[in-house]
Parts: structure tokens; sequence; C-alpha cells
């Protein structure tokens, strides 16, 4: 294994899904030989980016949109990650057998082979995003999967809420935080909802990368995708993918609404710096947070 660069030029394709699973791939494919030209070395991918968002609804049918890993969607992956030198993050609705299926994070690296793969942790049942009716929460744990570019601590989508996963794979090593996405608003919520629910989402997650000290990555999906039994109101997916760096500090994002390449470079050696000056993991004391293990602390005697 090679030294991981200083420096990484990074590319987040944000787009929007249909039915069609091979025009989607298409789509991807494209995207991703474009940002290879462009000087990109890792590619970030939406969540569950080979179709629509299955999850609004719980249907059984849906469950024939999942592959083996590996499987086509890796193979392919794979040889565009051969083919152009870099390294791919993308999600899929994984089967590890019948009846049971995950929330897949897969992670290419730039000689075609599969480095490793994350399993959704958090899974979110809410209206829009049933899905714990198809996925079973993660088995691997919050660790970094290693790539010629470094160790990659990959996570996905309501995973990126919650500070303790950002920071379990901070302290197994990962040099940088990324997030495939699939969220938006309810099309009934006001405006004023709407932007505080953005605003949000995107806090959290630069608070991820300043609470760390390592750059954040995020991409998520844009476009309105309907209800698929029409009783539902569709969820309006609000884009604004975006890379932050080691102090939470925007480097680039996208829009709401427009299928857009997101390019940034990574100064990889600034987090050895800001952690220097922003010694969070020298001062964390360890020795104090059992209760962090608790589902609620009660102090009722």
């Amino acid at each position: 294994m090679h030294p991981a660069p200083a420096t990484i030029h990074i590319a987040l394709i944000q787009h929007t899904c249909s039915a069609d699973r091979q025009g989607n791939l298409q789509k991807i494919t494209a995207n991703i030989e474009a940002a290879a030209k462009q000087g990109a070395q890792l590619i970030l991918l939406q969540e569950l980016h080979n179709g629509l968002y299955f999850c609004q609804t719980e249907d059984t049918r849906q469950f024939d949109l999942a592959e083996t890993i590996p499987g086509p969607s890796t193979e392919l992956l794979g040889k565009l990650a051969k083919q152009h030198g870099l390294v791919i993050v993308a999600s899929l609705f994984e089967k590890r057998a019948a009846g049971l299926y995950h929330n897949t994070a897969v992670v290419m690296d730039s000689d075609g082979r599969l480095a490793g793969c994350y399993r959704k942790m958090h899974i979110p049942d809410d209206p829009g995003f049933y899905e714990k009716f198809y996925f079973t929460p993660g088995d691997l744990g919050f660790n970094p999967i290693q790539t010629s570019l470094g160790k990659l601590g990959v996570l996905v989508c309501w995973d990126q809420w919650f500070p303790e996963a950002a920071r379990l794979m901070a302290l197994a090593g990962a040099e940088l935080l990324l997030y495939p996405t699939a969220i938006g608003w309810d099309p009934t919520d006001d405006p004023a909802e709407q932007q505080r629910q953005r605003d949000a989402w995107i806090t959290i997650q630069r608070a991820h990368a300043v609470a760390n000290g390592i750059p954040v990555a995020v991409c998520n999906r844009t476009g309105f995708e309907a209800s698929p039994d029409n009783n539902g109101s569709g969820i309006q997916f609000w884009g604004n993918s975006f890379v932050a760096g080691p102090q939470g500090e925007m480097l680039a994002q996208t829009s709401t609404d427009q299928a857009e390449i997101l390019y940034a470079k990574l100064d990889m050696q600034r987090s050895e710096s800001v952690r220097r000056i922003w010694p969070y993991l020298r001062d964390r004391r360890i020795d104090a947070y059992d209760e962090l293990m608790l589902r609620y602390r009660d102090n009722k005697k």
C-alpha cells in the first residue's frame, strides 16, 4: 500500500433517479468518466443511486431490487475505478440471504477491487422513510475502509445525525467522513420548516468535521419522487451536497434542485494542524462517559 496523498481531489455526483435502473447506471457512468477527466481521485455517489427511493412505502416486491455484494454493481463500478484509477464510494441495496437485506455502502479501490463495505447502522422508520421494513441494522461496526487514498470513514444518511458514529470512525483512524444520502422535504411542510430542516442537516455534519478535526463529504439526491402508492405526498430531495474542511468550513456546495458534479480539493495534512490547536481527542474524559451506554439517564431514585 502506497502512502496516502497529501491532497485528494474529490467529486460528488448529485443527480435525479428514475425507475430505469440501466438509465441511472448509464448516467452514473458518464458522470464518473466526466469527473475522472477533471482529475478526480475519489468519487462519492448518493444513497441507493441505482433507482428510485423505494422506502416511501412498505412493499415486499421491492426486495426484488436487491443484489449481492460482490454482484453486478460492484463489477461495473470496479471496472470504472480501475479504468480511471480512482476510488468510488457507492451505495447499494444488499441481498445478504433470503429475507436478510442491508443498506450497504461499498468502496471500490483504484485497482478495481472491493476494498470494503459498511452496512448502515441507524435505520429510520418515519412517514415516507420506512427503512426498517427493508433493512436489517448493520453488523460491521464503525470501521474505516483502507484504500489507496487513506482510511475512509463511510457512513450512510441517517447515520449522519449521530455524533457517536462520526466519533467512533475518527477514533478508529478515519481520515475523512463520507455520507451517501437520500434526504428531502415533505412537500406539505411550509418553507420555514423546510429551511430549518435543511439548515439542521448541514449544521450537524459540519459539527462532525469540527468535533473530529477531519473533512466531511455529503452526497445527496435531488429531484421530486412521487409516492409509489399515490397515498403519500412524495419527497422533494433537497440536494445541497457539500464538502467541509476539518474546521467545518464550507469548501464546496451544490444547489438544491440541479444535477451537478461537485468538485473539491482536500488538504489532508490540515487535520494534523487543526487537531494540534483543537485537541479534542486529548481532552476527552473517557473515564466519565460510561453513561453514554445508557438508552436514557433516569435520575429517579
